[in-house]
This record gives structure tokens, sequence and C-alpha cells, in this order.
């Protein structure tokens, strides 16, 4: 063993004895490292550089510089030691929480250089990241361990990418958009002439719910949700705008479906059959869509900005939203009261080499030649999934989380691990 780990691990046995133990059962020797040399040099994982290979400690204090004057800050990913080393530079600085993305990794390089700077910094706290259910604010994510996050350390990885995207991703939800205000101006009469989401809470108190969405493994259940559908007694049904037509082409009706999306059309929810259907929607949607819709409709918000002056002027109830129609859906059951909600389709990624059940590949999205990321399945295996799709899991996980009075059961171990949710053996007992 080195030298540099020797010195590195007294540290370590010292401070962390139990984490010492973790990574010194981690594969160092695993791990496909090569020095890469600019003007400086670094380490290069799997063709991702670990830092600057020119000026390591110049980039550390960029990223520094982009973490507030906090007494605590958090830093996701060890990297080669340098930004926790940059940060400990700060006078009032009390503690410092690092977070280990990638176990094998760190113990590399604590192999390679000297880390004591750091470690043996009073001030410093050393965690795995998986020791905690979710990331702490401020901080900053190493973002070359973001995409070397190791699949113990994956979800709090996941969780990180989300926060970090979001100010991205909400772009398009400016409440100034011009296109925005006018779609809200066009659903303005269908809306107030609904009915409000709020008279559906508390309809179905105590009972089962299931909340249907479209990811592949929906597909293994058309069968027996359609024997369900027909018995005397049975959990309710809520499914999602793309899960209708699938749905309804196997002969299964829907008691509820829930529509949020400014892009859902008629190819989408084909209101022929929709007679006795009630439909649960959002302002964005399109008129013309929740017109034709035979069935009872409902009208709430979200807490989004874009609904602030209309959530002032027409009061209505409000459901969840985190990028999915299946946040507003769940967000339904729980309210209606459910005190055991099941989910079909809930997948957030792409088992089966499929993205959508009863859809053609890329109707709904990008093909599912496009994935390029993973998330863990039922069986702990890796699963190609989008980012979004991520995303849309973390915002999932927490909801789940915040409402501990409810039994969240999944259907399927096909699609992504859904933290807090069980199995339901009814269905997952003769599944793949």
């Amino acid at each position: 063993m080195s030298e540099f780990f020797q010195a590195n691990a007294q540290v370590l046995q010292r401070r962390w004895p139990a984490l010492f133990a973790r990574l010194q059962a981690e594969d160092s020797a695993g791990v496909a490292a090569e020095l890469v040399h600019g003007l400086g040099s670094t380490l290069s994982v799997n063709g991702v550089q670990l830092t600057s290979r020119h000026d390591r400690l110049h980039e550390a204090g960029v990223q520094a510089a982009s973490l507030p004057e906090k007494p605590q800050l958090h830093v996701y990913g060890t990297g080669l030691g340098d930004l926790p080393g940059v940060l400990l530079e700060r006078a009032d600085l009390e503690r410092l929480y690092v977070h280990i993305l990638n176990g094998a990794l760190f113990a590399l390089v604590l192999q390679l250089l000297d880390q004591r700077q750091w470690l043996d910094d009073p001030r410093v706290e050393l965690f795995y990241a998986d020791g905690h259910a979710d990331f702490f604010t401020p901080f900053f994510a190493l973002p070359a361990e973001l995409l070397l996050a190791d699949d113990s350390n994956a979800k709090i990885r996941d969780r990180l990418v989300n926060e970090i995207h979001l100010t991205f991703n909400n772009r398009e939800f400016d409440p100034q958009s011009a296109q925005i205000q006018q779609r809200l101006q066009e659903c303005l009469p269908v809306l107030l002439g609904d009915a409000d989401v709020a008279q559906l809470f508390g309809a179905c108190a105590g009972r089962e719910i299931y909340v249907i969405a479209t990811g592949p493994s929906l597909e293994q259940h058309f069968a027996s949700l359609a024997a369900i559908r027909q018995r005397a007694e049975r959990p309710l049904f809520i499914c999602v705008d793309t899960a209708y037509r699938p749905l309804r082409e196997h002969g299964i009706a829907p008691d509820l479906v829930v529509s949020i999306d400014q892009r859902i059309g008629f190819r989408h929810l084909p209101f022929e059959q929709s007679d006795g259907i009630p439909l649960v929607y959002l302002p964005m949607s399109d008129p013309t869509v929740l017109q034709a819709w035979k069935g009872k409709r409902y009208g709430g918000y979200s807490a989004s900005p874009i609904y602030a002056d209309l959530r002032e002027q027409y009061p209505r109830g409000q459901l969840h939203v985190g990028g999915s129609v299946i946040h507003p859906a769940v967000d339904l059951a729980v309210k209606m009261g459910a005190a055991t909600i099941t989910l079909f389709g809930a997948d957030f990624a792409f088992p089966m080499n499929k993205t959508h059940a009863g859809w053609d590949d890329g109707d709904l999205g990008p093909p599912v030649n496009q994935a390029r990321h993973w998330v863990r399945d039922g069986h702990g295996q890796r699963v190609s999934t989008q980012l979004n799709f991520r995303g849309y899991l973390c915002v999932l996980e927490r909801y789940i989380a915040a409402h501990p009075q409810v039994e969240f059961l999944n259907s399927s171990r096909s699609g992504a691990l859904i933290a807090g949710t069980a199995f339901n053996q009814e269905f997952v007992q003769c599944m793949p």
C-alpha cells in the first residue's frame, strides 16, 4: 500500500472508523483511471476528467466562489481534494460536510495523493452521500462525480442533478410569457364554467386507489386491470392523460383522468367514449380538447407562479405538480382520501427497451436509443432512462416521504425503484 494511503488512513481510522472500514472494502483497483496532462495534470476516469488538467486550484477557486459565505457548507464528491482545501481557507467557515459519491474512486485518490490537509481539519465531517435520504444546502456538487457516482450513491446524485437543473427546466414556465398568458386567457371561460377539483377532495376516504401512468410495465397489467375493473367492489382507477387511450384500447375505462400538459391533444385524449368519465385538469390544457370532453370536468391549479393571478381572482383547489402528470394524479388520490395507492406504469425508465406502453417509440418524447442515463430497477439492476424522468422520480419520492399516512405500492419491479414504496404482491409475484 502506498505511503500516501497509510498517512490518509491514519486520519480516517481515527476520525471515521466505520466509514474507513467501508472504504477498505471498495474495489479501487477496478477504477479505470489514467493520468492526463496539460499545463498541469489530473486523473481521467472512463474519459471523465476529475478536475482541470491545466490549473486545478484556479478551478476549485471558481467553484468555491459560487458558494455563499455561510458557516456550514456541503460538498458532494471528493475529487482530488482541491475544493475542500480552498473552502477551508474561509475563516468564518464553521463546518464543511463532504459527501462521497464514488467510494472506489475516493479510495484510489487516497492512495495517490496526500489528503490530510482537509481530512484532518476539525471542521470537516465526512460521509457517504447515501448515508442521508436527501441532499443538504448550500452545496456544490463536483461535475465529474455527478457522472461517476456509483450505484449506492446514485439516488442522491439524481436529486442533486435535478436541483441543479431546476432553474433551467422552469425557463419555459415564465409567468410573463405571452404564450402562457394567451393559453390561460383562452382556457379561463372553460375553467369558470367547470367544477372545482376541491369538490373531489375527501370523496374516497380510506379507499384503495390505482394511479395508472404510461410506463412500459403497464403492458404487463392490462388483463389484470380489465378483470379488476369488472368487480363490484374494487379500487378507484385514476389515469394520466397519455394512459387513457391505451387503457380504452384494452377495454378499461378509468374512473378519473388527469391532464396538465398544454401539448396534450385529441390523439392523447380522444373524446368519443368519454361519457361519464371525469377529467381533472389545470388551465394550461388545450381548451378545445377540454370542451370536447363529454364527462364532467374539474379544474384546479398548482403552486406554479403562472397561476398566481388566477388563484387570487378565482380560487380553486390545488394539486401538486413537479414536471410530470404523475404528480398531480398521485396528489389527487391522496387528497381524495386514499389509504393505499398502487402505482401502475410509474417506471421513470425504459424497461423492455420501450419508452411508453401503448405508444410507438418516440411518440411521446425522445426515442429509447437516445437514453443516456440510468436508474436502478426493482431488481437492483441498471435500466436506461432520460434525465427528466430521473427528476420526476425525485419529486415523487419526496412527495411519498411527506405523506407517511398513505401506503404506497408499486405494481412492477421492471421500472425504477421508487423510494418509500413496497411492491404490491398481487401484481409482482408472477412478473419478471
